[in-house]
């Protein structure tokens, strides 16, 4: 049975990604900072394992990498993440762009037990600069940061044996998206789940969307 970790998994894409690695057999490590308040998540079928988690703190990246010893993770998701709205940008930055990149590393002998190693991070098309050096926003500012964070650690993990890529998810229908969103959870976590089902050596450390479509940087 393969193993998957989720990290920020309450609600929303997260949410749906446990849902969907969950009824395909897998197994499920799923974060969330109120494990004894767990809502949805704490009714998904399956084989679901709940961790709290505050991923920008640090004492609780190693408590999850202890959790985690023995175990091989096929496939980490790093999810969570602001908007930002009335946040300093400096939090938002320390949640969107530093705490991914912490809790990859605090997961990586996890990662690097299992058959498949695969990470992936859930950035933004909002974080594209596409060569300008405007400011896009605190969030878009945010999610450029974790690309760039990304594109300079992607050749270490590949030389540790594991395939990470960044995935734009979609504009979904969360809290965050909002209910005029143009796809849905379901259909967001699906297509990541295909996409990381897919990929290979040939797309590591690129940036892809949901439905399978490099974006540029």
């Amino acid at each position: 049975m393969p193993t998957a970790a989720i990290i920020g998994a309450s609600r929303g894409i997260g949410l749906g990604l446990v849902e969907r690695y969950a009824s395909a057999g897998w197994r499920v490590h799923a974060t969330t900072r109120t494990p004894e308040r767990p809502g949805a998540l704490g009714e998904v079928a399956g084989d679901v394992h709940l961790h709290g988690l505050e991923v920008t703190d640090r004492a609780q990246q190693r408590a999850l990498g202890d959790a985690l010893d023995g175990e091989a993770v096929d496939v980490l998701i790093h999810n969570a993440g602001v908007y930002g709205r009335g946040m300093r940008a400096a939090t938002v930055n320390r949640i969107n762009a530093e705490a991914p990149i912490e809790v990859a590393e605090a997961l990586m002998d996890a990662v690097r037990r299992s058959e498949q190693r695969k990470i992936a991070l859930v950035t933004s098309m909002m974080g594209a600069r596409r060569g300008s050096t405007k400011s896009l926003g605190k969030y878009g500012d945010s999610k450029a940061a974790l690309n760039d964070a990304f594109r300079a650690r992607e050749a270490g993990w590949r030389e540790r044996g594991c395939l990470a890529v960044v995935i734009h998810p979609g504009w979904v229908r969360t809290d965050m998206g909002g209910r005029n969103a143009a796809v849905s959870v379901e259909a967001s976590a699906g297509g990541i789940f295909d996409l990381m089902a897919g990929l290979d050596a040939s797309g590591h450390g690129r940036f892809w969307t949901w439905e399978g479509r490099e974006h540029p940087w």
